[in-house]
């Protein structure tokens, strides 16, 4: 199901309706702590009736095994696959504003690893748009995980 309204809708003629102009207002990858205010900030728009926010956290365990610590790392190009990412959603999408960041280096348990966040005329929009995104941004955007668990063990995981 496409986020796109109906031309042919009641009221979605309204400027306030459709996409902004220039919708995506952050894109980062950073190796300092994320700030959930930041993205919230950044995707405020006066247009938009539902703003829906991603957060992923480092988690205490990974496929049964209990995890110590991480690192990521990305690759050169990482930044510019989210703004390819960020365009198609907002091609696909009335966003009027969008926001992604993510952290590189090493993080603890309870770290905030993801911020991404999406406004848009209304929240089903917004939950559509942001789901699209993180999930894409999970599966296309050259960043590596390196997992430590308690036990000793480590493991890479593909893109983030």
């Amino acid at each position: 199901m496409s986020g796109t309204p109906s031309s042919s809708t009641p009221g979605r003629d309204h400027p306030g309706e459709r996409a902004a102009a220039d919708p995506i207002r952050l894109l980062d990858i950073r190796d300092t702590a994320l700030s959930l205010d930041e993205v919230f900030t950044a995707v405020g728009d006066a247009a938009a009736g539902g703003t829906a926010l991603f957060v992923g956290t480092v988690r205490s365990h990974d496929n049964g095994a209990d995890v110590d610590r991480l690192g990521y790392s990305a690759h050169p190009s990482a930044v510019a696959e989210m703004r390819r990412i960020a365009e198609k959603v907002v091609a696909e999408y009335p966003v009027r504003a969008l926001a992604a960041v993510h952290r590189v280096g090493d993080l603890s348990i309870g770290d905030l690893a993801v911020i991404a966040a999406v406004s848009c005329p209304h929240r089903g929009e917004a939950f559509e748009a942001c789901r699209k995104l993180i999930d894409d941004l999970k599966h296309e955007v050259p960043i590596w995980k390196h997992q430590m668990f308690v036990d000793g063990t480590e493991e890479w995981v593909g893109a983030s």
